[in-house]
């Protein structure tokens, strides 16, 4: 296996934190310890997962750091829901960050299923 920065799914995780910190920089100030470090700190898990289970030997090690990744995707999308209860930002701001978020879920889903034993390295 290449490097995790390579992975399809790295890439578009780290499109998900960018998009993550654009939404959140116009939360309320008074956020800045609450909701905004929450959401920022639960969408750079998710690509912080996918790097760390990459590193990992067992296929068992390698598929929890996904689940753990998809448990933060799931954090982020419940506390996007708050913000738009809040009114941190409008429906339509969640709208489509729920469509991203289905499709990251989709690719998690799949490179999990896709995790398999590593050959014996040679020499």
């Amino acid at each position: 296996m290449g490097s995790f920065k390579e992975l399809e799914v790295f890439r578009l995780s780290v499109q998900y934190v960018k998009s993550i910190y654009n939404t959140t920089q116009f939360f309320p100030k008074e956020e800045r310890y609450g909701l905004t470090s929450q959401i920022r700190n639960a969408a750079v898990s998710v690509s912080s997962c996918i790097a760390e289970g990459s590193a990992r030997r067992t296929v068992k090690d390698r598929k929890h750091f996904i689940d753990i990744a998809l448990g933060s995707l799931q954090e982020t999308h419940s506390q996007l829901i708050i913000a738009e209860a809040l009114g941190f930002i409008e429906k339509s701001t969640l709208t489509n960050a729920e469509e991203f978020i289905s499709t990251l879920r989709g690719k998690l889903i799949a490179y999990q299923n896709s995790i398999r034993s590593r050959p014996p390295k040679r020499g």
